[in-house]
C-alpha cells in the first residue's frame, strides 16, 4: 500500500467517524426534542381539567382516559398495567410511555402521560406520534445522504491533497533512484513546497553536495596516491633492472643502486603508512583521558635521537584531552618531523603546550603565504620541498586528526623566519 493511499484512507477514516458522531448527536438531539415538545404538550392538557374527559376530541389531536381508583378504565378501553393502577391507588407518580392502538386504518403509535386523577384514579392523555417516526425516518435518510457525500468529497479531497503534500517527497524519491541508477550526486532537487518540505529539500540537496564532495574527494585521492605511488615504483623498477647487469657495474655504482633502492623502500613504506592511516580515519578507536604533555615530551625525546644535529626545547603545561592516544602522537610527531627537516641552521626547534594549544616553531626558511592555506591538503608539497624526502601526507594527517577530534590546526609565519604551527585540541 503506498504511502498516497494509507493518507487517503486515514484522512478519510477521520472524516468517517467525525461524520458519523455528528449525525448521531443530530439525531439523538432531534429526537428528543420532539418528544420533549410532545411531553410539554401532553402534560399541559393533562393539568387542564376543561380539556380532560374520555373518548377522542374533535378539536385536539390528543384522546384521553379515565381509570377509577380500582384500576378499571372509564370510557374508551385501553390496556391497563401495574404502572397505571400504582397512579390509579395514588402509590406511583405520573409518568410517561409510549403504546400502540388499533384504530380502523390500522395500529398507530401513541405517546402517554398518565397522571394522578383528583379525587382519585388516574387520567391516561395520549398523543399519536406517527408523524414523529415519518420526520425521524426522513431526518436518517437525509443523515445517511450527508455521510455517504462527506465521505465521497473526504475521499477525493484526502487524494488530492496528499497528492499536492506527497509530490515533493516523490521529486525526492525519483531524484533518489536516479542517482541510485546514474551515480551521479551532481543532481539537486527542487527545495519548493515551504515548511518541513522545503526544509527536507534542502537537506536532501545538502546531503547530495556533500556526497558529491566526497565521491569527488576519493577521486582526487586515488589519483594522488596513483600518481605519487608509481614514482617510486617506476624508479625502483629502473634500479632493479639495472641491477640485473650488476657485473658491469662498479662496486660504488652498485652501492649507490643499493642505497637508492633502500631509500625508494622507505618512502614507500611512508606513503603507504600515510594512505593507511588517511583511510582509517577514527572509526571504531575510543576516546579516552590522555596526559597530552606527558605524550609530547615522548615525541620530544623520540625527535632527538631522530634529528641529533636539532636543538630541541619545551616547554610543556600539564594538559589532558580526551582523545585517541596512538592517533594524537601521530600528529604530534609530523609536526616535530616537519620542523626537524626544516630547522637545519643551528637554531633551536621551540616546542610550547599551554592552554590546549601546542605549538611547534622552526627557524627554517618559512612557509610562503600562497602555501600556507594548502599545506594542510594532501600529497601537498610547496616548491621548496620538493627536493626533500616525504610524500605531501605528514601535515595532512594533522588535519584530518585535529578534526576528528574537534579541534584546530594552523600555520603561521613566525616572528623572525621560520613557520608556527599550531594544533589545538579540546581540553577533557
Amino acid at each position: 500500500m503506498t504511502l498516497r493511499l494509507r493518507l487517503t484512507l486515514v484522512a478519510t477514516a477521520v472524516v468517517a467517524v467525525v461524520v458519523t458522531a455528528a449525525s448521531l448527536t443530530t439525531y439523538f438531539v432531534m429526537r428528543h426534542e420532539l418528544y420533549k415538545q410532545v411531553d410539554g404538550q401532553l402534560a399541559a392538557h393533562a393539568q387542564d381539567p376543561h380539556g380532560v374527559y374520555p373518548g377522542f376530541s374533535p378539536y385536539s389531536a390528543d384522546s384521553v382516559a379515565v381509570v377509577a381508583p380500582d384500576g378499571s378504565e372509564i370510557g374508551r378501553p385501553i390496556p391497563i398495567d401495574a404502572r397505571i393502577k400504582q397512579v390509579a391507588n395514588g402509590q406511583r407518580a405520573a409518568f410517561f410511555r409510549n403504546a400502540r392502538a388499533e384504530t380502523a386504518r390500522g395500529p398507530i403509535e401513541l405517546r402517554e402521560i398518565v397522571v394522578p386523577a383528583q379525587g382519585g384514579g388516574a387520567i391516561i392523555v395520549a398523543r399519536s406520534i406517527d408523524y414523529i417516526h415519518h420526520d425521524l425516518e426522513r431526518l436518517r435518510f437525509i443523515l445517511i445522504l450527508v455521510a455517504l457525500g462527506a465521505l465521497a468529497a473526504a475521499a477525493l479531497l484526502a487524494a488530492l491533497a496528499s497528492r499536492a503534500t506527497l509530490s515533493p517527497v516523490l521529486r525526492l524519491t525519483a531524484a533518489a533512484e536516479r542517482i541510485a541508477r546514474t551515480r551521479d550526486p551532481s543532481e539537486r532537487v527542487d527545495e519548493s513546497g515551504g515548511g518541513e518540505l522545503q526544509r527536507l529539500g534542502g537537506a536532501f540537496n545538502t546531503m547530495l553536495g556533500a556526497l558529491e564532495e566526497s565521491l569527488e574527494t576519493q577521486r582526487r585521492f586515488v589519483a594522488d596516491a596513483s600518481h605519487e605511488l608509481r614514482t617510486p615504483l617506476t624508479s625502483m623498477q629502473t634500479n632493479i633492472e639495472v641491477l640485473k647487469q650488476q657485473e658491469r657495474l662498479a662496486p660504488a655504482q652498485r652501492a649507490q643502486l643499493f642505497g637508492d633502492l633502500e631509500r625508494e623502500a622507505h618512502e614507500m613504506r611512508d606513503l603507504i603508512t600515510g594512505l593507511l592511516e588517511l583511510a582509517r580515519g577514527d572509526a571504531n578507536l575510543e576516546r579516552r583521558p590522555v596526559q597530552l604533555d606527558e605524550l609530547v615530551e615522548s615525541a620530544v625525546e623520540r625527535a632527538r635521537a631522530r634529528f641529533p644535529d636539532v636543538r630541541w626545547e619545551d616547554e610543556l603545561e600539564p594538559t589532558s584531552v580526551a582523545a585517541v592516544p596512538e592517533r594524537v602522537e601521530r600528529a604530534v610527531w609530523n609536526l616535530l618531523e616537519n620542523a626537524g627537516k626544516w630547522n637545519t641552521n643551528g637554531d633551536p626547534v621551540e616546542v610550547r603546550l599551554a592552554d590546549g594549544e601546542l605549538s611547534v616553531r622552526d627557524h627554517g626558511p618559512g612557509i610562503a603565504a600562497e602555501d600556507r592555506e594548502r599545506i594542510f591538503d594532501r600529497f601537498y608539497r610547496a616548491t621548496s620541498a620538493r627536493s626533500l624526502p616525504g610524500s605531501g601526507l605528514g601535515l595532512a594527517i594533522v588535519r584530518e586528526v585535529a578534526e576528528a577530534h574537534g579541534g584546530t590546526v594552523v600555520a603561521e609565519e613566525a616572528p623572525g623566519g621560520g613557520a608556527l604551527l599550531r594544533l589545538r585540541l579540546p581540553k577533557s
